[in-house]
């Protein structure tokens, strides 16, 4: 399982990349494994305000629908339309062409509710005992 450095992650399996004032969002590769194949992606809206912790799309897959919650609060900006005709992406490559949405990160200070990539790693252990 693949849990890249220089990102931080929440509890619900989401990922951020904060460069400057803008995060990339997505899912991480234990829960596209845990999802399954994924067939469909909801996706926001640019311009959609998104609130820490709460969701803002969701995806179907062979096993299940799941919520996405947003990592920290801001405003969508940018989204990975090819989601919508390809959503096996995050499965084949959750923190490269599987990213979900770009926000403007509105309040700094929420990158201290996540974890880093080693946190995460003991956070994902402590799951599978």
């Amino acid at each position: 399982m693949e849990i890249p450095e220089g990102l931080l992650y929440t509890k619900e399996h989401e990922w951020i990349k904060i460069e400057g004032n803008l995060g990339t969002i997505g899912i991480t590769d234990y829960a596209q494994n845990a999802l399954g194949d994924i067939t469909f992606v909801e996706l926001p809206k640019v311009g959609d305000e998104v609130k820490q912790f709460k969701p803002f799309a969701s995806v179907e897959s062979v096993k299940a629908a799941s919520d996405i919650y947003a990592p920290m609060s801001g405003k969508v900006v940018k989204l990975n339309e090819k989601l919508s005709t390809s959503p096996e992406l995050i499965n084949n490559s959750p923190y490269g062409d599987g990213w979900i949405a770009v926000i403007e990160i509105s309040d700094e200070k929420e990158k201290e509710n996540l974890m880093t990539a080693e946190e995460y790693k003991k956070y994902v252990e402590e799951l599978s005992e």
